[in-house]
């Protein structure tokens, strides 16, 4: 598959496994990973998909902007939308920032499912915390993301982390953003052992989607690499559906 070219001119390396009649499945990475998180999830998938995945911008093999703008939650979505056109991908599977950029991307384009994990959509999370502020569910939910305050400081977190990570905090996080309602068929993945992402927290987009299924298993952050046959299972079942 040739790279695909960003509407402000970057390049995004892209990668496709499995069947090439499969119906095709687009798998986006998040936060500090690049695309070959997905590697244990793609073995299996690949005999009944064709499996397509990107290092978003910035990472891995893709080019990335030279501004905090440029990793801004719309540029990302952009990003996703154009792969998905020039790869012909009608499932959508993220991860982490993968997801939170995927809930923004089946608002106005056609996928016919969406599997999101650990990774809530950024306005959907802000009308929980206003709605529910002080409980005991929103504060537990800011003890886990403390560090999205200390990646807003600038120039220490980048001695440790890549840039392009930490720009997705700086561009995106403490903005105001408006929750939307979803239509596509949604598959919602809570690991009850995520660091990160509480359950309570993960269950924000309940009130806005119209087609919604919640699974939940005992697996931490980075579920997609310690439970990929279960997930296999779930996105197999969720595609057959729709």
């Amino acid at each position: 598959m040739a790279d695909v070219i960003t509407e402000d001119g970057l390049r995004l390396r892209v990668y496709e496994d499995g069947d090439p009649k499969g119906p095709r499945v687009l798998l986006v990475h998040g936060f500090p990973d690049t695309a070959e998180v997905w590697e244990p999830l793609v073995k299996e998938l690949k005999d009944s998909f064709r499996v397509v995945r990107y290092d978003v911008r910035g990472m891995g093999g893709s080019e990335g902007p030279t501004t905090t703008e440029g990793y801004g939650i719309e540029r990302l979505k952009d990003d996703l939308r154009r792969v998905a056109e020039a790869t012909r991908a009608k499932h959508l599977v993220g991860h982490d920032w993968g997801a939170v950029q995927g809930w923004r991307a089946v608002v106005d384009h056609p996928f016919d499912t969406f599997t999101a994990i650990s990774g809530p959509d950024l306005g959907h999370a802000s009308y929980w915390y206003e709605k529910n502020f002080p409980s005991k569910e929103t504060v537990n939910q800011l003890a886990r993301s403390w560090y999205m305050a200390a990646f807003k400081i600038p120039k220490l977190p980048d001695l440790i982390f890549p840039r392009a990570g930490l720009e997705l905090y700086r561009a995106n996080i403490g903005r105001s953003h408006q929750a939307q309602r979803i239509t596509t068929k949604t598959l919602l993945v809570v690991p009850t052992k995520d660091r990160f992402v509480t359950p309570a927290m993960a269950k924000a987009a309940e009130p806005w989607c119209d087609d919604l299924t919640v699974k939940t298993l005992p697996a931490g952050h980075w579920v997609i690499k310690e439970q990929p046959h279960i997930l296999a299972s779930w996105i197999k079942e969720l595609t057959r559906k729709s």
